[in-house]
Order: C-alpha cells, then sequence, then structure tokens
C-alpha cells in the first residue's frame, strides 16, 4: 500500500468519525468543532486528489468563514438543548425515512454513475497546447465561458436570499429598524417636514448707543 492510499484511509476515517461525532454529541459548540475538523479531513483529500483549488476554498469559505460564524452564532444565542430535544421521537420517523433516501441515492451515484475512466472533453481543450492540467485555471475557464450565465443566476439567487433573511430578521420586532418600502415611496415633501412659527419667548431688548467708540474726525 502506497503512502497516499494511507494518508487516505486515515483522513477518510478521521472524516467518518468527526462527521458522527457531529450529530451526536449533545454540546452544540462540539458539534461545530467536530464539523470543522470534518472540513478540514475533506480538504486533504482533495488534495490527495490533485484538486488544489476546491481543497484550498474549503478551508477558506467554509472553515475560514462559515464555521467561524457558526461558531459565534451557537455561543450568543446559548442554544437550550433540553427545549429542542422535546420533538425528537416524534420527528423521528420522518427524519429516517429521508436519511434512508439519501444513503440508497448516494449509494447508486458512487457505485454505478462515478466511473469515469476518460478526461472530460472541456478539461482537454484547456490542456490543449500546454504541457500540463491546472485545474484551477480550467474551473475558471469553464465558469467564465461555457457557464457565466449559471453562476450569474446563482449569483443572484444568493443576494436575494442574503437581503430576504435579512427582512425575516428584522420583521415583528420591537427594537427593528425595518422600513416599508410602499410607504417610503408614496412619502410626499409635505408630510416630512413642518415649519412651526413660534411667538419669542422673550421680549426684545432695547439697544443702546455706546460711549466707548472712539470718534472719527474728518481732515480738512
Amino acid at each position: 500500500m502506497s503512502v497516499t492510499t494511507g494518508l487516505f484511509y486515515l483522513f477518510s476515517a478521521i472524516l467518518l468519525g468527526s462527521a458522527f461525532r457531529v450529530i451526536t454529541t449533545r454540546n452544540p459548540v462540539h458539534a461545530v468543532l467536530y464539523l470543522v475538523l470534518t472540513f478540514f479531513q475533506a480538504s486533504m483529500i482533495w488534495m490527495l486528489l490533485k484538486a488544489e483549488f476546491l481543497s484550498l476554498t474549503l478551508v477558506l469559505v467554509y472553515v475560514g468563514a462559515v464555521m467561524v460564524l457558526f461558531l459565534f452564532v451557537v455561543m450568543m444565542l446559548d442554544v437550550n438543548v433540553e427545549t429542542m430535544r422535546v420533538g425528537f421521537w416524534k420527528n423521528f420517523p420522518l427524519a429516517a425515512v429521508l436519511g434512508a433516501l439519501i444513503i440508497v441515492e448516494m449509494s447508486a451515484v458512487l457505485m454505478g454513475g462515478f466511473r469515469v475512466n476518460e478526461q472530460p472533453d472541456a478539461l482537454a481543450a484547456v490542456a490543449k497546447g500546454s504541457g500540463e492540467l491546472s485545474n484551477s485555471k480550467a474551473l475558471g475557464k469553464l465558469l467564465y465561458t461555457e457557464y457565466i450565465y449559471p453562476l450569474e443566476v446563482a449569483t443572484a439567487i444568493l443576494l436575494v436570499g442574503m437581503v430576504a433573511a435579512i427582512a425575516l430578521t428584522l420583521r415583528q420586532r420591537k427594537d427593528s429598524k425595518a422600513i416599508d418600502s410602499a410607504a417610503q415611496v408614496r412619502v410626499r415633501a409635505k408630510d416630512r417636514m413642518t415649519v412651526v412659527k413660534l411667538a419669542p419667548t422673550q421680549p426684545a431688548l432695547p439697544i443702546e448707543p455706546t460711549t466707548d467708540a472712539p470718534s472719527v474726525e474728518s481732515k480738512a
């Protein structure tokens, strides 16, 4: 057995163990930390498969940004685990059916349609004329040439989802600063500001001439 094969089995074993602990641990903070370890092991497996771009993206995006955000949110919310477990056994049959369906689909893909021995035509076209094939270069060219429109659609959907999440979070809260767009469009200038004339609060004082000013003499 080669070193690469041994590392693959080692990373895979740690990945499966940490993924199992994500769903079995009682502490939400520990679950997030185990998920970080799972992402690291998946990144190492991508590195063994010579997919450096995907490996670094997994570490930078998920571990460096998403999971850190999850960790802060879980620690700040102080989730009551006992309250969340009240309806566990009530929803367990549906969760078991969905989990079994996912396992069957993944098994069908891995056992039947995931065996690709030939290099895809798109990657071969990118590598033509160069001695080496860079997966980062191939991925970039595919994204911004053949898949530019799906990429733009995906970014628009993510933007709409982010705006919708912020709007739903700010809705129906006492301390919310949400703005009704329809009311903001219908607003008129005279409804925004009113000029009120106030009477003077103190009587005007008489202005007395000052005698300290120097006299100016005219020269003949």
